[in-house]
């Protein structure tokens, strides 16, 4: 093997396939080679060695040199990386000025239109689903706080509280200007206890620190306006974040008849916190 695991697997960290890693290593080790010559040393099929080098060197990794044949060559790592991030903020700066042109367009309605009619004939149940990984969770989360009309119900762990203030604080403040009532109930403590105050400006907050069973219940769970929820299958301690596992549905049923119960459970049980 030209390089160590541990360095491919590094490159694999940062988004290279297999047949990525290698043909860059391979090029590495050769400073300038052919695709044929690259093919043999990194095991990469000759058929896919064009395709792939191509797309390394869109995104900066290496050089086309033109000729007969074609040559690549490879830069200094380090530079290869710069270069490779430049292009990947560059494309999500344009990506995201498309997407805003796209929600101030005509087309958006159209979709928008499509998908108000369609919606009204899904059932309950197919509006279910599992979100792998914590960022996953957070986005459909912020995307119910920003639907919420009247309730917002919420149960965290301390990590918890700690991103919901930092990722959601600005949407509660609004929800509660609104007239959306949030409780949420979470352990206070030394750790917890500056951002709970600060989340108490627009949520009534309860303390489940030391409540007889109910730390066996500790997790993420959001309601919003007794019609879906979502709920951390993970414990978000001994998981890590890309591995978090959460589930989510809009089943009215689910959640007026079980979730909510609970929670209530859980909120009379828990004690009041101060503001």
């Amino acid at each position: 093997m030209i390089a160590s695991s541990k360095a491919m697997d590094s490159l694999k960290a940062i988004g290279l396939n297999k047949y990525e890693r290698n043909l860059w290593v391979a090029l590495l080790s050769r400073g300038a080679s052919t695709a044929g010559e690259l093919s043999d040393i990194s095991k990469v099929p000759r058929s896919r060695c064009y395709d792939v080098l191509e797309s390394l060197a869109a995104r900066g990794f290496i050089v086309i040199q033109p000729g007969k044949p074609m040559k690549y060559v490879s830069i200094n790592p380090k530079e290869a990386l710069e270069r490779a991030k430049k292009k990947i903020l560059e494309d999500a700066h344009e990506t995201s000025e498309k997407m805003g042109r796209l929600a101030k367009s005509d087309s958006i309605r159209e979709l928008e239109s499509l998908h108000k009619v369609n919606i009204k004939t899904v059932m309950p149940e197919d509006l279910s689903g599992s979100l792998k990984g914590r960022y996953a969770m957070m986005q459909q989360v912020e995307t119910m706080l920003k639907k919420a009309k009247k309730s917002v119900k919420l149960i965290t762990t301390e990590a918890g509280l700690a991103e919901l203030l930092e990722n959601h604080g600005n949407i509660l403040k609004k929800a509660s200007e609104s007239g959306v009532k949030i409780q949420l109930a979470a352990p206070i403590n030394e750790k917890t206890n500056e951002v709970a105050k600060d989340l108490s400006k627009y949520a009534q907050i309860r303390n489940i620190e030391d409540v007889e069973h109910v730390e066996k219940l500790l997790g993420r769970l959001c309601l919003v306006d007794g019609e879906e929820f979502i709920l951390g299958l993970t414990d978000d301690v001994k998981t890590h974040p890309t591995q978090d596992v959460s589930f989510w549905t809009q089943s009215s049923h689910a959640t007026s008849n079980f979730i909510e119960p609970m929670f209530e459970l859980v909120w009379r049980s828990a004690k009041p916190v101060a503001k």
